[in-house]
């Protein structure tokens, strides 16, 4: 009978950390000292796993609206499956100022993107709509000031 041992993670030192991100060890003990990455004490010693590096990388997409252009916030990958977030029945955005007693629906179905690599799902509402509620409701408002 075997006994595997399970897998040992891999630990950075401050200088593996640096060179991982391809930055100065000063900045490492920077964010350190701002919170700013997680880090672990063995003993004296700091270490980082590698989980904890790469969540200090923040992705900042360029704007494309191109669905082909999308990543995940989370890890920067390009994996994205699209789909919807349901619970009970579908999840919707409502405006917080949206109007009770409407004729028009007042809901924003939300459509969903979930990061192959991650988990880290991306909700996206429908802004078209979202731009008729609001000029709705200005319209309705600058009736009621006119009156």
């Amino acid at each position: 009978m075997s006994t595997e041992l399970p897998t040992k993670p891999k630990w950075f030192t401050i200088r593996d950390a640096a060179d991982y991100l391809q930055i100065g060890e000063p900045t490492i003990y920077r964010w350190m000292r701002d919170g700013k990455i997680t880090f672990r004490k063995i003993g004296d010693s700091t270490r980082f796993l590698q989980e904890d590096l790469d969540a200090v990388v923040v992705v900042h997409p360029s704007g494309k609206k191109h669905q082909t252009d999308l990543h995940c916030f989370s890890c920067g990958s390009p994996k994205l499956i699209e789909g919807k977030c349901q619970s009970t029945g579908l999840v919707y955005f409502v405006p917080e100022k949206s109007k009770f007693w409407t004729l028009k629906t007042s809901t924003i179905a939300l459509k969903s993107n979930m990061c192959q690599n991650c988990g880290f799902v991306l909700l996206k509402g429908d802004t078209e709509h979202l731009a008729k509620l609001i000029e709705d409701q200005e319209e309705e408002n600058h009736e009621q000031g006119e009156h």
